[in-house]
């Protein structure tokens, strides 16, 4: 279930309650033992140097020896308390937002963005920067001035004073940078989405000697973060300097203030020392905030962020569970339009197929297959229309329930890492039965037994062990575990040799019956194993029944529709569409891949 921002919120509020309640209460006691040490300068001023008492001033350590034991155990329970609350945050949110990241990645065709984890990671680090203690302490302030005030109404004006500059300086630090710092996030995340998507095109960059280029085109963007780095580092820095130096004045000033009074004979030197630590340590909170400003806005854009991207996530609630479908698919006038304004991809194409049925789709490159079959599975939403199974609308099967009845196979096939039998598993628990009929029922069996350590073979995205017609085979058992009832293949044999082909019609010929098919594919060798075709142009329905049919009707439309292909099979050839002079230099395929 993907949470609306206020459900997040509200949960992440009510987990972070009591640890964060624990850690103000902390800080009062604390904040208390931090009195002592002023209270002990009084008293030895004023009492043990008056009357030269060695007893006195023995007890007076032993108090305060026994105060500053209890500090320390206080401000590091403290400190662990706020590491807690960092943990609940992370483990609150990340799943909430690894969800809305997949889905985005999904609709972005695998190009999702981890910006939001990286969110959730500053929201941690913020829980251990010792500013966010400092925020804790900074109401204590008020206590501290109170009491000088207490001691002295001139020491108390003054500190209040004192404490008015700080806080002036914290909030003219936080105008200067707030937007700087902003930006510098935006620059340095869209810096590593650049890398990141250049390190998907590696193997492209160093074949073709790109590498150099795409350097220089990410050093580029890296000067451009440096160039908004530098004026908020220096005024982040210099806005330090200024506090630091304001605070050692003031306590300057407030010293001789004291002294003033001292020769007056208004107060007493005992009074004037304690006064003086007192400010410092209401002072204290005020400079370490400022310091640590960075940390605390780049926390708090984050947050904002977070809540951006979990308010826009489109909230599923909690539905009924369905009974298990029959694989009855119906795609009823589906529309979708590219972002941006662009035509549509998809323009009122219907199918219908019933339970173990079997679809084939063809069409010229950029016809919109792809775009139809993430329609189909649901990741794509239609801007009209609607898919059902067994007449429920797929937006009514929450992803987690609806998973285990489908099967897909993308164009672009990828494993995970982790086994070979953990990948036909989905990634759940080894079902070591069920693995192995998914494999016979792909007939990838015995080439799997073929790797160096069979079912148990590790699988390295990035390894040349497994060839790209290996993992597409692998990926048809991953299809096929389990019961599936509608099972999707977008062009399952684009990287099969001729024994690869054979096992995959053997293995659709096998699933008529069982379950609902629908296949992207230009060859006849897949063809003739299904019921019915769909032929598509230009997102349009072109032809659409059952298999001879379409077939005799390609045939008179385009003699040369259906040509004899390499090793005696048939190869659908779409003639190819005609592009307006308005289309030209964008590809169907290119505006697809730029759909989110």
């Amino acid at each position: 279930m993907i949470f609306t921002l206020e459900e997040s919120m509200k949960s992440l509020i009510h987990l972070l309650r009591r640890p964060l309640l624990h850690v103000a209460s902390l800080s009062f006691f604390v904040n208390l033992l931090l009195l002592v040490p002023a209270l002990f300068m009084l008293q030895v001023f004023d009492r043990v140097l008056a009357s030269q008492s060695g007893e006195t001033l023995l007890v007076l350590m032993v108090g305060v020896g026994i105060a500053l034991s209890l500090l320390l155990a206080l401000d590091y329970l403290r400190a662990r308390l706020q590491g807690v609350a960092g943990n609940i945050v992370a483990e609150s949110l990340s799943p909430a937002v690894t969800k809305i990241v997949i889905a985005q990645g999904a609709r972005r065709s695998g190009r999702g963005s981890s910006e939001g984890l990286r969110d959730v990671g500053s929201l941690r680090a913020l829980f251990s920067a010792q500013g966010l203690l400092a925020l804790f302490d900074a109401p204590w302030a008020v206590v501290y001035v109170a009491v000088i005030w207490l001691a002295h109404p001139v020491l108390g004006m003054a500190a209040a004073g004192a404490a008015l500059v700080m806080l002036a300086l914290a909030l003219i630090n936080d105008a200067v940078t707030r937007r700087e710092i902003e930006a510098l996030q935006k620059a340095a995340a869209g810096a590593t989405r650049y890398l990141e998507a250049s390190l998907h095109n590696a193997e492209v960059a160093q074949t073709l000697g790109m590498t150099d280029a795409l350097i220089a085109r990410w050093r580029q963007k890296n000067a451009e973060v440096t160039a908004l780095q530098q004026p908020t580092a220096t005024k982040t820095v210099a806005m330090a300097a200024l506090t630091r130096i304001v605070r050692q004045a003031v306590q300057v000033l407030m010293m001789a203030l004291g002294a003033y009074l001292v020769i007056s004979g208004e107060a007493s030197a005992g009074m004037m020392i304690a006064t003086t630590t007192l400010l410092g340590r209401a002072l204290a909170p005020v400079e370490l905030i400022v310091g640590s400003w960075r940390i605390l806005a780049e926390g708090r854009a984050s947050f904002r962020r977070l809540g951006e991207l979990l308010n826009a996530a489109e909230a599923q609630p909690l539905r009924m569970t369905l009974p298990a479908p029959s694989g009855e698919l119906l795609a009823e006038n589906l529309m979708f339009r590219a972002p941006q304004g662009e035509r549509m991809l998809i323009a009122g194409v219907s199918l219908q197929l019933a339970a173990g049925e079997s679809l084939a789709i063809i069409g010229a490159s950029g016809a919109g297959k792809s775009t139809l079959v993430r329609l189909l599975t649901g990741v794509w939403k239609p801007s009209a229309g609607a898919v059902r199974l067994d007449q429920a609308d797929l937006s009514q099967w929450p992803r987690e329930d609806l998973g285990p009845w489908l099967g897909y196979v993308p164009q672009d096939v990828e494993l995970f890492p982790g086994t070979v039998a953990e990948n036909i598993a989905r990634l759940g628990e080894v079902d070591s039965g069920q693995v192995v009929r998914a494999a016979q029922r792909a007939n990838v069996h015995d080439l799997i037994l073929s790797l160096p350590e069979g079912y148990d073979t590790i699988v390295d995205p990035h390894s040349a062990l497994i060839s790209p017609g290996q993992r597409q085979r692998i990926a048809l058992a991953r299809a096929l575990y389990g019961e599936p009832k509608l099972v999707i293949l977008d062009e399952p044999n684009s990287n099969l040799d001729g024994a690869g082909e054979a096992a995959l019609a053997e293995a659709l010929k096998a699933l008529r019956g069982q379950a609902t098919v629908v296949v992207v594919t230009h060859r006849a060798t897949l063809i003739q194993h299904v019921d019915k075709m769909l032929v598509l142009d230009a997102g349009k329905t072109q032809h659409y029944g059952p298999t001879a049919d379409v077939m005799k009707a390609m045939q008179q439309k385009a003699p040369q529709a259906v040509q004899p292909g390499g090793g005696g099979a048939l190869v659908v050839a779409m003639p190819p569409r005609a592009v307006p002079p308005a289309e030209r230099g964008a590809s169907q395929v290119e505006r697809e891949e730029k759909v989110s």
